[in-house]
């Protein structure tokens, strides 16, 4: 089959930073935002699977190798922004966006502040800026024993040089994809990922009041094994979302669409026919 493909990449400036992308293919866009231990190369097997028919945008955040930062450490809060200055700088209309893990803080706020330029939303592994505590359908209790759980278990995995948002699984049954994860996430080994990781915890305020706005599909996908995101969480996301679904992969961790991307994209793939 031969393919309508095109590629471009450079870097698009936003206020105090220059977020770097990567454009590929043709057709509608399909934009991608990475999580806390990835950046734009994470997604190369969506890329590959999907550039054939979507024009797939991935980028790094502000704060991850190639984009630029002026000064400081990154504040998630400039992250949607970031987005729509990357989307408004490349003309894009009729998006989509994949979000995985840290991704979610920023393509959640993008599409509750400009919903009419969303058609889709996926957020993998994530519950991005909304409180987990104050869903409908969470356990605040169960929430509570999971998180003391999950730190043992994280704890545990470091000490066996694993890295969690991999998790086990995947370094014990595909250690060359583990390998290739971890060398992903050194390129940002100058970042302060904890102090980043807690400013985005500090973030998750969005009530169920402002979900309830959110007319487009919203597809949330999670993996049974993740020690970093309950599903639970993500579950319970998905019902306070109008036309939110549901998907879990029974043995990946909290990197399913690494893990497995056959199964990811399967998914996707029929979740973007809507």
């Amino acid at each position: 089959m031969r393919l309508n493909y095109k590629y471009t990449k450079g870097f698009v400036a936003h206020g105090d930073a220059e977020i770097y992308c990567e454009i590929c293919g043709a057709g509608p866009a399909l934009v991608f935002a990475h999580g806390l231990g990835g950046n734009h190369l994470s997604w190369w097997q969506q890329v590959a699977h999907f550039s054939g028919r979507y024009t797939c945008v991935v980028f790094s955040h502000r704060g991850f190798a190639p984009s630029r930062l002026q000064r400081g450490e990154p504040d998630p809060a400039d992250f949607a922004g970031d987005l729509e200055a990357l989307i408004d700088h490349l003309g894009l209309d009729d998006v989509r966006l994949v979000a995985q893990s840290m991704g979610g803080w920023t393509c959640l706020e993008y599409a509750l502040h400009l919903p009419e330029r969303v058609r889709a939303l996926v957020l993998a592994c994530t519950t991005g800026t909304a409180d987990p505590a104050r869903l409908r359908d969470a356990d605040p209790a169960a929430l509570a024993r999971w998180s003391e759980n999950a730190a043992l278990r994280v704890k545990r995995l470091r000490a066996a040089d694993i890295h969690p948002a991999a998790g086990e699984r995947m370094a014990r049954d595909r250690p060359a994809l583990h390998h290739l994860y971890r060398q992903i996430d050194s390129l940002n080994a100058g970042l302060d990922k904890e102090a980043l990781r807690r400013r985005l915890y500090a973030a998750r305020t969005t009530g169920p009041e402002r979900l309830a706005a959110l007319n487009m599909p919203v597809l949330c996908i999670s993996g049974a094994e993740d020690v970093v995101i309950p599903t639970a969480a993500v579950r319970a996301l998905s019902s306070a979302l109008p036309s939110g679904s549901f998907e879990e992969h029974p043995g990946s961790g909290h990197s399913v669409y690494f893990e497995h991307a056959r199964w990811f994209n399967e998914r996707l793939d029929r979740f973007l026919r809507i």
